[in-house]
C-alpha cells in the first residue's frame, strides 16, 4: 500500500476533534488576543476595563477602579455599575454570570434584549470569557439587589457554585484575575501602561471618574478630566513636542443622535498624528470614521482657499499636504459597532466615514472662516508642505550624486568665526564681496561675530531641491557655517548663531542679493526665519559730511531729510558709497556692526501664503508675473533705478 494510501486510510472522521466550551480559546489564544506576548497580557484588562467602561457609556455606572495588585500578576477591576445577572438562565440551566464566564459570544449586548446597552465596546460577548479561558485564576464579585455574591474560576472553569457573600448595599461588578503563566510568554503587567490607558480614557470618557491603584508602588490615582478632548489634544500637542501652527484649535461635538466629537490642531511637525476612538475603544489602524475625518478636512481647507480666492501660484496641494502637521483625536458612538477582528484595531462601518464628515467638514469650514488669522496661517503652512514635497520630488528624480554640505564638514576657510560658542550672544554676517567683508572682519568684535563673505549673486533657488541649492558653493559653505544643515536635514540642536544678519550693499544688487538669500532661507531653513533668528543689517548708502560733523543716510528719502535738516548757508558733501567695501572698518563698526549704534530689521512672515507668492512671482521661472508686476510700478522706477 503506498504512503498516500496510508494517510487517506488514517485520515477518518475520528481524526476530527471538536474542541467544546473554552477549549478553542486555551488551544488558539492568538486568534482572541493577538499573540500571548506584553501586549496580549494587557489586552486582557483592556476587555475586563472596556465591559465597565459600557456601564458607563450607557448610563448605568459613573466610577471604575482599577488594582495592580503588588505580585504585578493580578489585576482587579470593579464599576458601581448594574452588576452582572445572577439569575438561572431558563434554557442554558446557568446564571447569567456563569454563561458570560464560560460561553463564547453570550452576553447582553447584541441588540436582542432589553439589556439596556446602546453603545458597546464588548459587543461579541467573547472578551470576558477568553479573559477567564486564559486566566489561572479569576475571581467575580457581584453587589446587587442588596447582596454580594462571588464565584471563583481556574483556567475557565468553575471551581465551585455562585457563593451568598451577605448582605450588601451597593451594586456594581468586580473582576480579579491572574493570567495563565503556561500560555503567556509573561505575566507581568506593565504600570505605566496601565496608567496611560487609564488617562486616555479618562479624556475620553470626560464624565467618568477613574481610580488606579497601583499596590507596587502605593500610588492611589484619581483621574477626571472634564475637559475632554479638546484638553486631550493640548496634551497630545505638549507631549509630543510639536509646535502649533496656531494657539487656536479647532473642536466640535454633536450631542443629537449618536455622539461625535472632534479635536484638532497644526503643528509644525512633518507627521498627522490620529487618535481615534469607537464606543471608548482606542481603533490603532484607524477606520471609516478616521476616512471620515480626513476627507473633512480636505474638504473644508480646499473651500476656504476657493472661497477666499487664495492665490497658490505653479503649485498643486495635495490632501497628504493638507493633513501634514495635524493632529486630532476623534471620538464616535455606533449603535451596532464593526471592529476589525476581536483585538478591535480597526472601524469597519461604512456608515460613519459619511457620518463624521458630513459634520467635521461645515464644523470646520466655519472655524476657519471665524478664525481668519489663524486659517491664513494654516494655509500658509501647508503651502509650505507642498513645496517641501514638490522639492523632494525633484530631488529623488534627480540622479543620485553626494551633496555637498549633506554631513559635517570642516568650516568654510573664507568664515572669519568668533570666539565664543555661546549662542544667545554670537552674530554671523554674511557680507557682498571680499572688500566688505575685509572692511567687516576689521571692525567686527571678534568675540561674538563672524563674518562670512560671499562672491557675487548666489544661485537661484526658487523651486530647486535642497541638494541641488548646496550644489553652489556658496550655498554650501553658508549651511556649513551656520551648521544646522538644510532640507530634510535640517537640524536646529546644530546652531551656532543666535543672529544671521544680511550685511549687503544699499543698492538694488545688495537687495537683489539679501532676496536671493530670504528666499534659500524660506524655502531650505524655514525654522531660522520662524525662531528669530534671521535679521537684514542697515548699512548707510550715503555719508552726509557738515562740517566736522557726519550724517549717515541709509536711502535718498533718508538723505534729503537730513539735509533739508540743516541750516540754509551750511557747506554739504554727501558721498554715495558703491559699496560697503568702501567704508573703513571704523566707520563701518559705527554704522553697522556696533550693537549700540545699528539699526537692525528683524525677519518675520505675518502671511505664510503671500509670502511663498512674492518669492514665486519675484524669482519662479515664470517670466510673465515679474513682466506683470514691472509694468504695474513703472511709473514709480526712477531714472537713476533704472541706470538711465
Amino acid at each position: 500500500m503506498s504512503a498516500l494510501s496510508v494517510a487517506q486510510a488514517k485520515y477518518s472522521s475520528e481524526a476530527i476533534q471538536v474542541l467544546e466550551g473554552l477549549e478553542p480559546v486555551r488551544k488558539r489564544p492568538a486568534m482572541y488576543i493577538g499573540d500571548a506576548d506584553k501586549k496580549g497580557l494587557h489586552h486582557l484588562a483592556w476587555e475586563i476595563l472596556d465591559n465597565a467602561v459600557d456601564e458607563y457609556i450607557n448610563g448605568h455606572a459613573d466610577h471604575v477602579t482599577l488594582t495592580l495588585h503588588k505580585s504585578g500578576h493580578a489585576v482587579t477591576i470593579t464599576d458601581n455599575g448594574r452588576g452582572m445577572p445572577i439569575d438561572v438562565h431558563p434554557k442554558h440551566k446557568k446564571t447569567g454570570l456563569e454563561l458570560i464566564l464560560t460561553v463564547l459570544h453570550a452576553g447582553g449586548k447584541f441588540g436582542e434584549s432589553d439589556s439596556g446597552y446602546m453603545h458597546t465596546g464588548g459587543l461579541h460577548g467573547v472578551g470576558a470569557s477568553v479573559v477567564n479561558a486564559l486566566s489561572k485564576k479569576l475571581v467575580a464579585t457581584v453587589k446587587r439587589d442588596g447582596f454580594e455574591y462571588r464565584q471563583e474560576y481556574a483556567k475557565g472553569t468553575p471551581q465551585g457554585k455562585i457563593e451568598k457573600v451577605g448582605p450588601f448595599r451597593g451594586h456594581g461588578t468586580g473582576i480579579y484575575f491572574e493570567p495563565d503563566d503556561t500560555i503567556f510568554k509573561t505575566v507581568r503587567f506593565d504600570p505605566d501602561v496601565i496608567k496611560t490607558r487609564l488617562e486616555d480614557m479618562s479624556f475620553i470618557h470626560s464624565g467618568l471618574k477613574i481610580t488606579y491603584k497601583n499596590e507596587i508602588t502605593g500610588e492611589n490615582l484619581e483621574l477626571h478630566n472634564p475637559g475632554g478632548l479638546p484638553a486631550f489634544l493640548t496634551k497630545l500637542v505638549t507631549d509630543g513636542q510639536k509646535p502649533p501652527v496656531t494657539e487656536a484649535a479647532f473642536s466640535a461635538v454633536r450631542e443629537t443622535g449618536d455622539k461625535i466629537e472632534v479635536a484638532l490642531q497644526w503643528t509644525e511637525s512633518t507627521e498627522e498624528t490620529y487618535r481615534s476612538y469607537a464606543n471608548g475603544i482606542r481603533t490603532p489602524s484607524g477606520g471609516t470614521h478616521e476616512n471620515g475625518l480626513k476627507s473633512a478636512l480636505r474638504k473644508a481647507v480646499n473651500n476656504y482657499i476657493e472661497t477666499h480666492d487664495i492665490k497658490v501660484k505653479n503649485l498643486k496641494i495635495t490632501a497628504e499636504d493638507i493633513r501634514e502637521g495635524v493632529v486630532a483625536v476623534l471620538s464616535v458612538f455606533v449603535r451596532d459597532p464593526q471592529f476589525e477582528g476581536q483585538t478591535k484595531q480597526k472601524l469597519n462601518n461604512p456608515e460613519m466615514e459619511s457620518a463624521v464628515d458630513n459634520f467635521a467638514r461645515p464644523a470646520l469650514e466655519a472655524w476657519l472662516n471665524n478664525n481668519k488669522t489663524a486659517a491664513d496661517a494654516i494655509v500658509g503652512r501647508i503651502v509650505i508642505a507642498a513645496r517641501m514635497r514638490e522639492a523632494s520630488r525633484a530631488a529623488k528624480e534627480e540622479v543620485k550624486r553626494k551633496a555637498p554640505g549633506s554631513k559635517r564638514l570642516s568650516l568654510p576657510g573664507k568664515l572669519a568665526d568668533c570666539k565664543s560658542t555661546d549662542v544667545s550672544k554670537t552674530e554671523l554676517f554674511i557680507v557682498e564681496g571680499d572688500s566688505a567683508g575685509g572692511s567687516a572682519k576689521q571692525g567686527r568684535n571678534n568675540d561674538t561675530q563672524a563674518v562670512l563673505p560671499l562672491r557675487g549673486k548666489i544661485l537661484n533657488c526658487e523651486g530647486l531641491p535642497t541638494a541641488k541649492a548646496l550644489g553652489n558653493q556658496e550655498i554650501a559653505d553658508l549651511v556649513t557655517a551656520i551648521g544646522t544643515g538644510a532640507g530634510e536635514k535640517f537640524n536646529y540642536d546644530g546652531l551656532r548663531y543666535g543672529k544671521i544678519i544680511l550685511m549687503m550693499d544699499a543698492d538694488a544688487d545688495g537687495c537683489h542679493i539679501a532676496t536671493l538669500m530670504l528666499d534659500f532661507l524660506f524655502r531650505h531653513m524655514p525654522e531660522l526665519i520662524k525662531k528669530g533668528h534671521v535679521y537684514i543689517a542697515q548699512p548707510p548708502l550715503y555719508r552726509v559730511n557738515v562740517g566736522k560733523d557726519t550724517h549717515w543716510a541709509r536711502d535718498d528719502q533718508h538723505k534729503e531729510e537730513i539735509i533739508s535738516g540743516l541750516r540754509a548757508n551750511a557747506k554739504v558733501e554727501v558721498t554715495r558709497f558703491k559699496g560697503l567695501g568702501e567704508m573703513d572698518a571704523k566707520d563701518l563698526a559705527a554704522t553697522t556692526l556696533d550693537r549700540r549704534t545699528r539699526t537692525l530689521l528683524k525677519v518675520e512672515i505675518d502671511n505664510l501664503t503671500e509670502a511663498d507668492s512674492a518669492f514665486v512671482e519675484l524669482l519662479g521661472k515664470d517670466a510673465d508675473y515679474r513682466y506683470k508686476f514691472i509694468m504695474e510700478r513703472a511709473e514709480q522706477a526712477s531714472a537713476e533705478e533704472l541706470d538711465v
